[in-house]
């Protein structure tokens, strides 16, 4: 008989993030930056400075995606630039290896996408999604954003070289 654990995606809880949260999304930010394959990060950054870039203070927001205790993701979202510039939202997610492929991007992105309505942005711009990162293209475009231009050999890349970061834009 199958195991009914294999039949089912398991269901992601998106929640605010909390800080007994910390060493699980940390893990999943060095995971992820030391991979060197989808985010344009120092693959050497500390412990400390990665909670200083990702647990940004009110009015952003830092999500993760829970299957009971389990942390399989998280995503911070915020203005895109101050001033001038902060009708538009912008935000990163990561998902840890073990749930790639398991719904947790989509379930981030799509909070991503009903945090920026709620909150009145005109839209959502991504700045740097690594092309190379095929999963996540589909992903974005499969909820509507559209690439509006590449900036080509902008990431380096570990096995494919420079590679190009695309722009990505979703109009609320």
């Amino acid at each position: 008989m199958a195991d009914p654990q294999h039949l089912v995606a398991p269901t992601y809880a998106i929640r605010e993030a909390h800080d007994d949260d910390w060493p699980q999304i940390w893990s999943i930010i060095r995971d992820v930056i030391t991979e060197q394959q989808t985010i344009a990060y120092d693959p050497g950054m500390s412990e400390h400075d990665a909670k200083q870039m990702w647990l940004l203070p009110a009015p952003a927001r830092v999500v993760v995606a829970a299957d009971g205790h389990r942390v399989a993701g998280t995503a911070n979202m915020y203005a895109n630039r101050p001033g001038p510039g902060s009708h538009i939202a912008s935000g990163t997610l990561m998902v840890a290896e073990q749930a790639r492929g398991t719904g947790v991007g989509r379930a981030l992105t799509t909070d991503m996408i009903d945090w920026a309505r709620r909150d009145g942005f005109a839209a959502i711009q991504f700045n740097a999604v690594v092309e190379t990162n095929t999963a996540a293209v589909r992903l974005y475009e499969s909820l509507g954003f559209v690439t509006l231009g590449t900036a080509p050999g902008a990431f380096r890349h570990p096995t494919r070289g420079a590679v190009g970061l695309r722009i990505m834009w979703l109009d609320l």
